[in-house]
């Protein structure tokens, strides 16, 4: 049997309590903490606590431009160079803010000299944590998309480059986008070395590139036909074709890749599948007699690479015609495989924030075109399914 107590609270005491409780418990943070993904960004806040050099999406409003680690500006801009975000739109305390520096192919659409009203507007970032004026920043910038509901990073595809594929699917989108993306600007074997070392740059280390099978961050110049040197691979292998190095589908930046020695040696010119024996070297990928399965992290860039060679290669300008079929074992027929699996893979490993720098690099730097099946993943199974 219980008994009943009386109340150890005089009503002036209940009174207080009854007035800061609900305030202490329910009132919202300004920001809610994000893993730093695109679906999930970051905070400012979390941002200027996690400056270690990862790269991560931070969401924000543009409160102004720094132009100093202790100076953020609001009106007269000089340049597009940077922005300063916040958690609130309203923030001037600059302690509070994290400082965005914005690539050359972003700043006509995100630099404040040229889009003043852009101050006040919530941006998303993708970009390296690191210092930046010697303040927390976002630098090496892949990404940057406005507005509070926008799921991806806005392309150039949206009514300008890629508006005459507008509405098609099958081969009428193919055909209309290999017209938009043939006759790139050309360079040479020889050059591809230095393209690759800005294409494939490690975020989290500017002195190393990415290496695609192995994923290993390995020295810029430790490159040649060592042991263990990275050498380029030729995703779309250069035999199925015959197209060897020469320009054009020889020297494609879309689709060449720094990788191990050794590695690229085993996987030599085999067409892509699942299944096979893990390499002991590329640990995640598996071989067997006739095709190469990538880790799982890259399955979705060597699908969209292999797509961007099959349309941008068919057969005009005295070039070769590079097809996808479902098959292996190719050979030296222009033909790469397997297509079904390829597809599966685009949706296993959707694009992110590397394969988008690759992409804005190649545009901007090198070929002045662009991989449609980055910008647009969903084409692939327009044109192919």
């Amino acid at each position: 049997m219980f008994t009943k107590h009386e109340p150890r609270f005089s009503l002036p005491i209940l009174l207080v309590l009854a007035f800061f409780i609900p305030t202490f418990f329910i009132t919202p943070s300004l920001a809610a903490a994000g893993d730093g993904s695109l679906s999930s960004p970051y905070s400012v806040s979390q941002a200027i606590a996690n400056q270690d050099s990862t790269v991560k999406t931070v969401s924000g409003y543009v409160t102004g431009q720094p132009t100093s680690a202790n100076n953020v500006i609001t009106s007269g801009y000089p340049n597009d160079y940077a922005i300063a975000l916040a958690d609130s739109s309203s923030e001037t305390n600059n302690a509070k803010m994290v400082y965005v520096q914005i690539p050359s192919s972003l700043r006509p659409e995100f630099g404040l000299k040229t889009n003043p009203s852009l101050k006040g507007k919530k941006v998303t970032v993708t970009g390296t944590l690191s210092t930046y004026f010697t303040h927390p920043g976002l630098k090496d910038v892949s990404s940057m998309f406005s507005g509070n509901d926008s799921p991806e990073p806005e392309t150039p595809g949206v009514g300008s480059y890629y508006d005459s594929a507008s509405g098609k699917s099958g081969l009428a989108l193919k055909n209309a986008l290999h017209q938009i993306i043939d006759d790139h600007s050309e360079i040479s074997y020889s050059n591809v070395w230095d393209a690759l070392r800005k294409t494939d740059e490690d975020p989290n280390n500017t002195n190393n590139v990415i290496l695609l099978y192995t994923g290993r961050s390995q020295g810029k110049t430790m490159n040649g036909s060592g042991v263990n040197d990275w050498n380029r691979e030729h995703v779309w292998a250069k035999s199925h074709g015959d197209f060897g190095t020469t320009l054009g589908p020889g020297t494609d930046l879309h689709h060449l890749r720094p990788t191990d020695v050794s590695v690229n040696s085993t996987r030599n010119n085999l067409d892509f599948d699942n299944g096979g024996s893990e390499h002991t070297e590329a640990i995640g990928n598996y071989y067997d007699s006739d095709s190469w399965e990538p880790r799982d992290s890259v399955k979705g860039d060597v699908a969209r690479m292999l797509f961007y060679m099959a349309v941008r290669y068919e057969g005009d300008a005295g070039e070769v015609d590079l097809e996808l079929n479902n098959q292996v074992n190719n050979g030296t027929a222009p033909y790469h495989g397997k297509l079904a699996v390829l597809l599966e893979w685009n949706e296993q490993d959707p694009v992110d924030a590397f394969e988008r720098n690759r992409n804005e690099i190649i545009y901007n730097e090198y070929q002045h075109n662009r991989n449609p099946f980055i910008d647009h993943p969903e084409w692939a199974s327009a044109i192919w399914q």
